[in-house]
C-alpha cells in the first residue's frame, strides 16, 4: 500500500497570512497546499495579485493543488460563469492545479431530473474553460441532507457521459462521504480527499455540520483511517488534504504540534 501524501488547506489555518500558512506546510514536511477564495482579509480575497501566490509558492517549494472553491456550480447562469472565468484564470496564472466546484447547498434543485440536468449543464459550461487554461475541475458532493449534489455515484456518472475524465476529477471529503451514507468509492476518479473528523459524541450524524470538523484523532467517529485505507488498497495515490472548520481548530495557539499529532495518529492507524 502506498504511502500517505498529506496536503494542508488553508481552512486548518485561516487567521495566518498565505505566506505563514506555506511556511506551516514547509515545517510539516509537506508540499501540497490548497488556497482559499472565501477567507476575509487574506488572499484571495484581499486581492493579491495570482502572481504574487505563484512566486510565494515556489519560494516555499509547495505545489498549489487547487483553489477551493466555485460555489454553487451546479446553478449554471451568467453570473456564475463570470465567476468560474475569473477563478480558472486566477488558478492557471497562481500554478494551482485545480478548481474545486462547490454545488448547491441550501434545498433548492434537488428534484431528481433538475439536478441531474444542472450538473450535466455546469460540467458541458465548464469543460471548455478548464480545459482551455490547463485546469482540473475537482467536482466535491455534500453529504448534506438539503444539498442539491450528495452522490459521487451521480457525479460521476455525469463525468462518465460527457466522457470528461480527463476534464474532472471527484473529491472524496471523509465528512461529506459518511454524512451521505454512500458506501461506494471511485479511487480512479478521485482527484483529492478531504479530511476531518467528527469527535463530538452528542451530535447525531443528521446534525453534524461543519463546526463539528476537527483533526482527526482517536475519538474520530467518521473513521476516517478505514475510508483512507480503503481508497489507498484501492490504487488511490493522490493528496489527503486536512480540511477542519471548527472554531475550536481555528483558535489553537500551536495549529502546527494539532497538526502533527493527526498526521502521526493517521500515519499510525492507516
Amino acid at each position: 500500500m502506498s504511502s500517505i501524501r498529506f496536503a494542508l488547506n488553508h481552512m486548518c489555518t485561516p487567521a495566518l497570512s498565505l505566506e505563514s500558512f506555506f511556511a506551516a506546510a514547509k515545517s510539516l514536511g509537506i508540499d501540497s497546499v490548497e488556497i482559499r477564495n472565501d477567507l476575509a482579509g487574506n488572499a484571495i480575497l484581499d486581492g493579491t495579485p495570482a502572481a504574487a501566490v505563484k512566486e510565494l509558492a515556489a519560494r516555499y517549494g509547495l505545489t498549489i493543488i487547487s483553489i477551493n472553491a466555485l460555489q454553487r456550480f451546479n446553478e449554471w447562469n451568467e453570473a456564475r460563469a463570470k465567476e468560474a472565468a475569473e477563478l480558472i484564470g486566477y488558478a492557471r496564472d497562481c500554478g494551482a492545479k485545480a478548481l474545486v466546484l462547490v454545488p448547491v447547498n441550501d434545498g433548492s434543485g434537488r428534484e431528481p431530473e433538475v439536478r441531474k440536468q444542472n450538473l450535466v449543464t455546469a460540467l458541458t459550461a465548464l469543460k471548455p474553460m478548464l480545459d482551455a487554461a490547463g485546469i482540473i475541475g475537482l467536482v466535491e458532493p455534500l453529504g448534506f441532507e438539503i444539498c442539491s449534489l450528495r452522490s459521487k455515484t451521480e457525479a460521476a456518472a455525469a463525468i462518465e457521459k460527457l466522457g470528461a475524465q480527463s476534464t474532472f476529477r471527484l473529491v472524496h471529503d471523509t465528512f461529506h462521504h459518511h454524512l451521505a451514507g454512500e458506501a461506494a468509492t471511485f479511487p480512479d476518479l478521485t482527484g483529492l480527499v478531504h479530511i476531518s473528523g467528527v469527535s463530538d459524541a452528542a451530535v447525531s450524524v443528521s446534525d453534524m455540520r461543519d463546526p463539528h470538523r476537527v483533526l482527526v484523532d482517536a475519538n474520530d467517529r467518521l473513521d476516517n483511517a478505514g475510508q483512507m485505507r480503503a481508497l489507498l488498497s484501492a490504487g488511490y495515490t493522490g493528496p489527503f488534504s486536512f480540511e477542519p472548520f471548527a472554531p475550536e481548530v481555528h483558535a489553537l495557539k500551536e495549529p502546527i504540534e494539532a497538526l502533527k499529532e493527526s498526521m502521526a495518529y493517521l500515519t499510525a492507524h492507516v
